[in-house]
């Protein structure tokens, strides 16, 4: 492996092109976990408890025509059902090396560089592997816009219709809609829904001039969520710009962006240890001449409820094939 560290000269006599150094160390815009916060942990689960968890659930009972019994009539018996899914946990992580040299002679600590580096790209990868849940087929129930008021349904977890139209203020209502008395999904937070949109999503709901602003329905006492911008039909809508997690440029003429719309208990998560940074400041021994700074943890993510059924299905997708 190449050293981490190295001076090179621009001239061999003469004066140094650069007369000085900037005494503020420039550094890339920091990313912010946008999905994370949205999964629900799995209390049941911790160490020495294998590399999966099962979740079991019942069935709800189907709804009677009618429940009057007659006085010579037995009550009639409903099947009690079971459903089930899991989640495997994984080892995440990176790391950065450098050497003794380098902390040494450079005017910037390349330990609290490579930190700061690396706290931004297990952001990164750890809301792209949650993104992944409430977009996989996992999630089953599609909407995909076709006009500027309406759209397909897909439930199998496969969008098989292109998108013709970005997200309007007409589709967020039907989307509500179809939660709250086709799926009845319960609320994520008190009576709204959360939703994470694409940044080309929310341009579509921006033009339709329908964004109630967060002030207007938050009451004292209540959060604002990260990248919140305000909310539309009973939506808490957030912005996010990681074209890794929500696509820009989906359907016909890329015309959609991406989003995501859900109630509770939509992705799960277990976890041995949290993602965090770990120093080893005699990397590969050496004499103390090297040093390395990882990121680590052991997780994993996953649809708590992956149906399309009633009082099942948490999450709609607004996507497209």
């Amino acid at each position: 492996m190449p050293d981490t560290f190295t001076w090179t000269y621009d001239a061999e006599s003469g004066v140094w092109k650069n007369h000085a150094l900037s005494g503020e160390l420039l550094t890339v815009a920091a990313r912010k976990w946008k999905f994370m916060p949205f999964t629900k942990k799995i209390k049941d689960f911790g160490k020495g408890m294998g590399q999966s968890i099962t979740l079991v659930h019942y069935k709800p009972l189907s709804d009677p025509t009618s429940s009057r019994l007659e006085e010579e009539t037995r009550i009639p018996v409903d099947p009690l059902t079971m459903g089930s899914t899991s989640i495997t946990i994984y080892e995440h992580g990176r790391a950065v090396e450098y050497t003794s040299l380098a902390q040494q002679l450079s005017k910037f600590d390349p330990e609290q560089a490579a930190q700061k580096a690396l706290i931004d790209q297990m952001n990164q990868a750890m809301d792209v592997e949650a993104a992944g849940c409430f977009t996989g087929t996992s999630a089953k129930v599609c909407f995909i816009p076709t006009s500027l008021t309406g759209g397909t349904w897909d439930t199998d977890g496969t969008p098989s219709t292109a998108a013709t139209s970005n997200i309007t203020k007409h589709h967020m209502g039907v989307i509500r809609d179809y939660m709250m008395k086709d799926l009845h999904v319960p609320p994520y937070q008190g009576d709204h829904f959360a939703g994470l949109f694409s940044t080309k999503a929310l341009r579509g709901l921006k033009e339709d001039r329908v964004i109630e602003a967060w002030h207007m329905y938050l009451r004292k006492g209540d959060l604002i969520w990260n990248g919140e911008i305000g909310q539309v039909e009973s939506i808490r809508v957030v912005e996010v710009n990681n074209v890794s997690a929500l696509s820009s440029s989906v359907g016909t003429g890329s015309v959609l962006g991406e989003a995501v719309i859900f109630g509770d208990d939509a992705v799960g998560r277990i976890e041995i240890e949290a993602p965090h940074l770990r120093a080893q400041p005699n990397y590969k021994a050496d004499f103390g001449r090297r040093g390395a700074v990882a990121w680590y943890g052991t997780i994993g993510f996953g649809v708590i409820w992956p149906t399309a059924t009633d009082r099942e299905a948490k999450i709609v997708r607004v996507c497209s094939s």
